[in-house]
């Protein structure tokens, strides 16, 4: 259902509000966000943008969860358009997050950079759209597992992994065994950390010819960790 005008009128709000905070992301970073100057481009006094947002941290937590959301969906679309092999499937998903952190380098900051003094994200809004990368690759994992493409695994772990892992498994539904979600947690972690030598180039301008050629390779190395054919 569409709503009143009264609904749509404010959801108009938000999604501009949402829009003119990751303009000022990219000015001016996250921690000198303005609700004033977002009030500005509004066109409305300042006292009024609070009927939305209550605060910059308020304003923070949107554009993190849009953020999420918007990488989360690039994934979950690459992924349904690969073809059905598990490690066709993984690469799409990795050049998803890469692409989207590339032409969103600010908002990619804001998830994965240095925290934002003062801030702190709260769980029950977060933890959700934060997860949605890792658990489309645990997906992908346990399904080429199920599907016997995934060889298993006997191999020890520390009795706290083991536990963690466990845990994990029973939360989720996960059928394979701990090792190979301890090894899915290893390429989840590593993934990113690619990705973010990438952004915040960490290589240096002139080390690499052809970085993604480079992360190719790194996705391949991570597909042979966990077990992909």
């Amino acid at each position: 259902m569409a709503g009143t005008p009264r609904q749509q009128a404010r959801e108009h709000t938000m999604r501009e509000i949402v829009r003119i905070g990751r303009e000022q992301l990219a000015e001016v970073g996250p921690a000198d966000l303005s609700l004033r100057a977002v009030a500005r481009e509004l066109g409305i006094v300042s006292s009024a943008v609070y009927r939305y947002v209550a605060s910059r941290d308020e304003l923070l937590t949107l554009l993190i969860v849009d953020a999420y959301d918007e990488m989360g969906d690039r994934v979950d679309a690459a992924i349904a358009a690969a073809p059905a092999h598990p490690r066709k499937k993984l690469h799409a998903a990795a050049d998803a997050v890469r692409d989207w952190a590339l032409a969103e380098p600010s908002r990619y900051a804001l998830l994965y950079g240095t925290p934002v003094p003062g801030y702190r994200a709260p769980a029950d809004r977060t933890v959700e759209p934060g997860t949605r990368v890792v658990v489309a690759l645990t997906v992908l994992l346990d399904s080429a597992f199920v599907e016997g493409r995934l060889p298993a695994s006997d191999e020890r772990l520390p009795r706290s992994v083991r536990q963690d892992m466990d845990a994990i498994r029973r939360e989720y539904g996960i059928t394979m065994p701990a090792p190979l979600l301890a090894r899915g947690f290893t390429l989840w972690s590593s993934l990113f950390g690619a990705v973010s030598f990438d952004v915040f180039d960490q290589y240096g301008a002139q080390t690499l010819s052809d970085r993604r050629a480079f992360f190719s390779h790194q996705v391949d190395a991570l597909a042979d960790l966990v077990g992909l054919p």
